[in-house]
Order: C-alpha cells, then structure tokens, then sequence
C-alpha cells in the first residue's frame, strides 16, 4: 500500500466510476444496487463498535449519501465529504428531501485539515480506499481527523485472486452488479497491509472482519472469510 504524501487527495479519476451514477444513486434497483444492499450491514458494524449516537462523525469519500443518512437516523451528527460536486449535490437534494440536518462539504481529507475543521468522534472512509492512489496518506489524515479515543472504520477490497474474480471479472463483467471500470485491480489492498498502515499512524487495529455480498440471494453479511471485501476498526487511543 503506497503510504508517500506526494499526493494528499483522491486520484483525479478515483471518483468518476461513481459520479456518472449520480442520478440513480438513491435508486435501489440502479446500477449502484449493491450498495443498498450492503448498506444496513456496514452500519450495524460500525454502530457496534463505535456507538454512533450523539457521536460527531465524519463520511469520507460519502458519494451520494446512503451510509450519511443512515448514521444520522442512528443519532450522529454527520459530515459528508466527498470530491465529486455531482454526488455531494445528490446527497444534499435527498438530505433535504428526508429533513436530514447533515453537513455535506465538496472537497477531501486535505482540504478538512487546511481549513482547520474540528475533530471527530468517529470516521468512515468506505468503499473509497481502492480508488486512491495515496491510501496510506488518507489513513494519516483521518488519524489526525480524529479526537483521542476516536474510532475510524475502513472497507475497501482485499488484493487476492477471488476479489479479482469477484469484484471485476464477476460483477462488472458478467452479472454487471457493478458499472465497467469501477475498479483497478492494482488498488486492492491487502488486510495486513491495511492494518499496517493504521498501526503506522498510531492507531490501533481493534478488528478486522470479512464482508460476504452474495449475488444470487442478493444479501449480505459480516463473517470471517476477509478474501474479497472486509471492514476494519481501528482507534485513536492518544
């Protein structure tokens, strides 16, 4: 995992994949379907372990919404930010649409710490760290995001054989679950060196858990198998 600073923000590309769905991102059946899916799984993961309510959380990389309004319905006062201006006006337009007091912010990690924002009681940064070409520097700015005692949760997909098989060749490809070009396999990131990278940031590893999308019954769930997609929960302990 390329942990340099020479590039603080997401890879110009990084979000073009998701913005071009933007008009169908709340659309459950759309092409971003299996993000409905696996939605209400990641939020009891992270509400477990992080006791969202009250909590001041931050999305990273939030796109159009989903997890931010979810989070808010659990209690937590939340901030989305993502680099695509097309999704951050999808999730603002829904927001408003469900009387949702979320606070969505056009930019990315770098841009939060120049503008001095405060800290936050809880990070996510989901489905995003596959997509960049510094993951390790968006892993140190959410380390400095974060208030002692902070908890941060990461998913991205594991670089091994059966993701390639599954994420790309499988979901883009074959059963088109996912839109071509979502993904470059190159990114992957394995769970060790996942955790490495927290661990270098001084953050501890808590947890690192598989996350199993099953097409054909089109349901998720936590386990233990790590091999395509997984969760980690890491925390900021000074």
């Amino acid at each position: 995992m390329t942990t340099e600073a020479d590039n603080p923000t997401q890879a110009p590309a990084a979000a073009t994949p998701f913005a071009r769905h933007a008009d169908d991102w709340w659309d459950s059946d759309g092409a971003l379907r299996t993000l409905h899916v696996i939605n209400p799984i990641r939020l009891e993961y992270i509400d477990a372990r992080c006791q969202l309510a009250g909590k001041q959380v931050l999305d990273l990389g939030c796109g159009g919404g989903l997890l931010c309004e979810a989070m808010a319905a659990r209690g937590a006062h939340v901030t989305g930010v993502d680099v695509a201006d097309e999704l951050i006006a999808v999730a603002r337009d829904h927001a408003r649409q469900q009387s949702l007091a979320i606070d969505y912010i056009h930019g990315s990690s770098a841009d939060l710490l120049a503008d001095g924002e405060t800290r936050f009681d809880v990070i996510t940064c989901l489905e995003m760290l596959e997509h960049v070409e510094t993951p390790g520097q968006i892993i140190a700015d959410c380390a400095r995001l974060l208030k002692p005692g902070g908890d941060l949760v990461l998913s991205t997909l594991n670089r091994s054989a059966a993701a390639y098989a599954f994420a790309i060749i499988g979901a883009e490809y074959v059963t088109g679950l996912l839109p071509r070009g979502t993904h470059d396999y190159s990114y992957f990131i394995r769970p060790a060196e996942l955790a490495a990278g927290c661990r270098q940031q001084q953050l501890q590893v808590r947890d690192i858990s598989g996350l199993t999308y099953l097409p054909g019954l089109n349901r998720a769930y936590i386990g233990r198998s790590t091999a395509i997609n997984y969760l980690l929960h890491a925390r900021r302990e000074h």
